[in-house]
């Protein structure tokens, strides 16, 4: 069977993050939401997606394919009925469609003359950028059991002190001396070929994935989940760094999703809650306004090859878009828009070619190749995002 992940009705609601990758790329937990369908199904899976992003996320359509809601997380319950869909039959989950099966001969499909199948089951569906670091704990505690079921992890060495030591797992390749590790609150799981420099104190739930490193004396509480290919020091709180980031050095980040190639200057803070206590507000670009989030804990949502100088500060429920530049004293406001160079003095444009010279040097330090691809990409965020820099 040919699986097909597609975005659903909730791409917008995910944006800046989806204006990079679909629904399905995606971290929440240790794996993206892809990664975890493929483990559950034991097959790769392509994607249905937004056109600019066809190129890099292209779509295989065969004679028989059954079409998944990228925006709801596997179970094994849900696993097998998306497995057993036959000709003609749809799962829905309340009003949200999950699943259905199609053919390459459908020219349209109706859901009226479908046998609907009705889930009932509980599981994590991902419908705001907020739900990312507020489910994160659960998503993570699913993909350690997933991940670690019937393996042995590596030695901790003895130099490393351990609560509940049962309840880490470190893959191959893992440096680490001289940290403590404290799983009485939910797992750890160390990824492959990673450090975790001297000093460092870490509760769980936290994932450290792939070629990633804590800096020397990192704090980092629960909920945490390190993305492959970054670097992260400081105080760090309940925060998803989706890869290929860059946290280096002190400063306090919470409650909070960061995109990929984003760096973060020494003793860049954010703050995560309000000082009335209020419930925290966020822009939505969906409804183009900023919308409640139902949160008292909610920090910065970093779209991706956004940077920020030494010193920044974020406010509470801020949202920068794609390859945002910010730099400068005092508290940038809370919307900033993709493209945007400047700070709380004021904004400018930060121009394509500028941007792409930055990038092509950031994927090269770890050997990658910012192509055509990837250009055409950003070229279609900077024209679509035009509307909110009106500086």
């Amino acid at each position: 069977m040919n699986y097909i992940l597609f975005d659903g009705t909730v791409r917008n609601n995910l944006l800046p993050f989806t204006y990079t990758r679909p629904v399905a790329d995606i971290r929440i937990g240790i794996l993206t939401i892809r990664e975890k369908w493929e483990y559950y199904l034991g097959l790769t899976t392509t994607t249905v997606t937004e056109d600019y992003l066809e190129d890099k996320f292209p779509m295989v359509e065969m004679e028989e394919n059954i079409m998944i809601n990228a925006s709801f997380l596997p179970t094994k319950k849900i696993v097998e009925q998306v497995k057993n869909l036959t000709e003609n039959q749809a799962i829905f989950k309340d009003d949200e469609l999950l699943a259905f099966f199609t053919t390459n001969t459908q020219e349209e499909v109706d859901f009226d003359t479908y046998e609907i199948i009705n889930c009932k089951d509980n599981f994590i569906q991902v419908k705001n950028t907020w739900d990312i670091f507020s489910l994160n704990s659960i998503a993570l505690e699913a993909d350690f059991e997933l991940l670690t079921e019937g393996r042995k992890s590596q030695e901790i060495p003895k130099t490393v002190q351990c609560i509940n030591k049962e309840n880490i797992f470190l893959e191959e390749g893992v440096t680490i001396n001289f940290a403590v590790l404290n799983a009485s609150k939910g797992p750890i799981y160390i990824g492959k070929n990673t450090e975790i420099m001297e000093g460092s104190m870490v509760r769980g739930p936290f994932a450290l994935c792939d070629n990633s490193m804590l800096k020397m004396g990192a704090k980092i509480y629960g909920g945490t989940t390190i993305g492959p290919f970054s670097k992260v020091g400081g105080e760090v709180n309940n925060v998803v760094f989706l890869g290929y980031g860059n946290k280096a050095h002190d400063g306090y980040l919470g409650n909070s999703v960061i995109g990929e190639w984003c760096n973060l200057g020494a003793d860049t803070n954010n703050s995560n809650l309000k000082n009335n206590y209020a419930e925290v507000k966020l822009w939505s670009y969906e409804t183009e306004r900023f919308v409640k989030t139902g949160l008292q804990f909610c920090g910065l949502m970093l779209g991706d090859h956004s940077k920020c100088g030494i010193n920044t500060m974020f406010n509470t429920g801020t949202v920068v878009g794609v390859s945002a530049n910010l730099f400068g004293s005092n508290f940038p406001r809370n919307f900033v828009p993709s493209f945007s160079w400047g700070g709380h003095a004021g904004f400018t444009t930060y121009q394509m070619k500028k941007v792409t010279e930055v990038a092509s040097i950031v994927l090269q330090r770890k050997n990658l190749e910012f192509d055509e691809k990837e250009q055409k990409i950003l070229e279609h965020i900077f024209e679509i995002t035009a509307k909110y820099r009106n500086y």
